[in-house]
């Protein structure tokens, strides 16, 4: 049966310690956790004309609806999760301000993310109406730049298990911009994407990674216990945008986007959690890949799948996330 992975004293003390105690690894998920949030529209152009300002009213008819959407993992229950999703104007805890307007986009019950089919979506839609005018007037508001820049607006997130105690609940935030078009080159950011993920069992021989929740694969990678794999993603032309953003002195500047990777998986260990990101000083890319090693024999319970989440990030407000597994087979 295939089961689911699912201060000179205080010196001494922490030598002690080192050699007894295990700390949990950032990158194994083992509690309800929320993983990542994407919006299909993280970023949004309007046209401005400096000497003769529309009306707000003018501008947001620009926009266009962004549908948010959060990954969240429960691995060590079987139970519908309530949640809701929040527009605001998000605090440095990526939280709803206190005093702030709000707007709940979508709020509910939905089954566990890991086991039921079809996957269930916890998303909500921005409409690109009257109650987004209030939020981004009300960032705007706090803006020094006022708006050069874009403006910040954000939903939130507030999530937890079903007849669970409320203050236990975990919360997240994501946000969103809108920007003028100045300079008259700047566009839109995207979400990143990939176009596979190479796998390699000891680093030798890739082959495409099945995509897929545990639940929806019949034929995950399968490896024998401690094996590792190196993960690696391909990612498509054009998956890097140039873009460019104004400066202070009223001129541009256009830079390549530096994507990262996050790596999470339900059980086992990662070479590095996080890969990508900008060049070194020498102007070398940064490594992609990450190895997954499977935990050893003693550590799983025969025949294991173990979930695999992999998040893609860009320094724009872009993300996007994959879902995989990888099947341990005792020898």
């Amino acid at each position: 049966m295939v089961r689911r992975y699912p201060e000179v004293m205080r010196a001494l003390l922490l030598v002690g310690l080192a050699a007894c105690t295990k700390f949990e690894d950032p990158n194994i998920v083992i509690d309800t956790r929320v993983l990542a949030m994407k919006a299909t529209v993280p970023d949004q152009i309007v046209d401005v004309d400096l000497a003769n300002p529309q009306d707000p009213v003018e501008l947001l008819d620009q926009l266009v609806p962004t549908t948010m959407c959060a990954l969240v993992a429960d691995p060590n229950f079987d139970r519908p999760l309530r949640y809701s999703l929040t527009l605001c104007v998000l605090n440095n805890d990526e939280r709803c301000r206190e005093d702030g307007a709000k707007v709940v986009l979508a709020q509910g019950l939905l089954g566990d993310p890991d086991t039921t089919v079809p996957e269930p979506q916890m998303c909500g839609t921005v409409e690109p109406d009257g109650n987004l005018l209030g939020i981004v007037l009300e960032a705007l508001d706090g803006d020094v730049l006022q708006g050069l820049g874009g403006v910040d607006y954000g939903v939130a997130l507030r999530v937890g298990g079903d007849g669970v105690d409320p203050a236990l609940d975990l919360f997240a935030g994501k946000t969103l911009r809108v920007s003028p078009r100045i300079p008259a080159a700047r566009t839109a950011n995207t979400n990143p994407r990939v176009d596979h993920f190479d796998a390699a069992k000891d680093g030798v021989d890739p082959q495409p990674l099945p995509m897929g929740r545990c639940v929806d694969q019949t034929a995950p990678l399968e490896i024998v216990p401690t094996q590792r794999v190196r993960i690696t993603p391909v990612e498509p032309d054009g998956a890097r945008e140039v873009y460019v953003v104004p400066t202070i002195d009223g001129k541009q500047e256009t830079f390549t986007e530096s994507l990262t990777y996050q790596w999470l998986a339900g059980g086992g260990s990662y070479s590095s959690g996080f890969t990508g990101g900008p060049r070194d000083v020498t102007g070398n890319p940064p490594p992609l890949f990450s190895d997954f090693r499977a935990p050893a024999a003693d550590e799983i319970d025969g025949v294991t799948d173990i979930p695999i989440w992999i998040v893609q990030r860009d320094e724009r407000l872009g993300a996007e996330w994959y879902e995989s597994c990888i099947r341990v087979v005792p020898e």
